[in-house]
């Protein structure tokens, strides 16, 4: 609701602008908007196809402690997201991550925080594991290869740093429910549609420097596939792209942009700011109005530190839940599995977690 009031008082604003200041932030901002769906559907059809539960049954069945799990799920979260995208890794592992848990006698609390948490983390690897990657890049055209070279240490760090985070901060709940389930799940992974899709959508993000209507058009081919094998509802499918969300947030990231090229403070900050200002300014812009608007908003214009831009952005909403559509999306998935996220202690270990994963982060690249 606050996003659809945010975009509707903005919108007509910045259509009072120069309409070149609108076609700029429009063609930055749709791209990342598309290639998102078509991962989100590439997503669904493999979440269909059992790709996930099969991973739940092989982590389900892993010997050694709590954390040892913990640490294969937090794991299997930073691939998913790397390859598929944090808000396609949310959706479809969090249910996952939950139930692996609950099987195992264990708390699921350490598994429900950190799927989102290792999702906004592990978000820096690929062009197209965050979105906000692909619209501060969107005038870069820099391929999935130099951009996994150029973020690897940062990335890396990140994403260790949090998941050793979590252990630590969940250590009381993971030191209880060593013991296996009262019985197993056979989930045997086979190649299909779904495991497909997921291995091309990889190989188009990496090769292609504008994979979005590639990628868009075959989560949409895969999607007609399996409704006509009528193994999915076409429209039941295509409500869990979470348009509403979708189309606010774009809405409000193009009229942000616009304002933002028809005003010179956003670019002159940024563009003076040094390294650790830059990362503690796009973290504080996501929490406030959400990091996918920060993102077009702080890159209106050439900017000298890219990486540290793209870590307050993408860490930054480990902060608070109004930071990424990723905790929107991880909020209605963790409720339908039954579990009841709450916001304070969200951002309670967020607190700790994201300014430590900032500040390693930083030091990994800039020290």
């Amino acid at each position: 609701m606050l996003l659809r009031a945010a975009g509707a008082m903005l919108i007509p604003l910045a259509l009072l602008l120069d309409t070149n200041d609108a076609r700029s932030a429009l063609s930055q901002a749709w791209p990342p908007f598309v290639l998102v769906a078509g991962l989100l559907l590439i997503g669904l059809v493999a979440g269909r196809d059992g790709l996930f539960d099969a991973a739940a049954a092989r982590l389900e069945r892993l010997p050694g402690p709590p954390a040892a799990l913990a640490l294969a799920c937090f794991a299997l979260v930073a691939v998913v997201t790397a390859v598929l995208n944090l808000d396609t890794s949310v959706v479809f592992l969090t249910p996952v991550l939950i139930k692996v848990a609950r099987r195992r006698g264990i708390e699921a609390t350490p598994f429900l925080y950190g799927s989102v948490f290792m999702a906004n983390a592990s978000s820096l690897f690929l062009p197209g594991s965050n979105l906000t990657n692909l619209l501060v890049l969107s005038t870069a055209h820099e391929s999935g290869a130099a951009f996994f070279t150029r973020m690897l240490a940062m990335a890396l760090t990140a994403t260790l740093i949090t998941a050793g985070g979590l252990l630590v901060l969940h250590r009381g709940a993971l030191q209880t429910g060593a013991g296996g389930p009262a019985e197993r799940v056979q989930a045997p992974l086979r190649p299909g549609l779904g495991l497909l899709g997921v291995v091309a959508a990889a190989v188009l993000i990496v090769v292609l420097r504008d994979a979005a209507l590639a990628v868009l058009a075959l989560g949409l081919l895969l999607l007609v596939l399996r409704a006509a094998q009528r193994r999915l509802a076409l429209l039941r499918s295509l409500a869990w792209l979470g348009l509403p969300v979708l189309g606010s947030l774009f809405g409000l990231s193009v009229a942000l942009g616009t304002l933002a090229r028809a005003s010179a403070f956003p670019a002159d900050l940024m563009h003076s700011a040094g390294v650790p200002l830059t990362a503690a300014v796009a973290a504080v812009a996501s929490v406030l109005v959400n990091n996918l608007p920060a993102a077009v908003l702080l890159s209106s214009g050439a900017h000298p530190h890219v990486g540290a831009l793209l870590l307050g952005l993408n860490v930054g909403p480990n902060l608070a839940v109004t930071g990424s559509l990723a905790v929107l999306l991880w909020w209605r998935a963790a409720r339908a599995a039954g579990a009841t996220p709450s916001a304070l202690a969200y951002s309670r270990q967020g607190l700790l977690l994201a300014p430590l994963a900032l500040t390693a982060a930083l030091l990994s690249t800039y020290a």
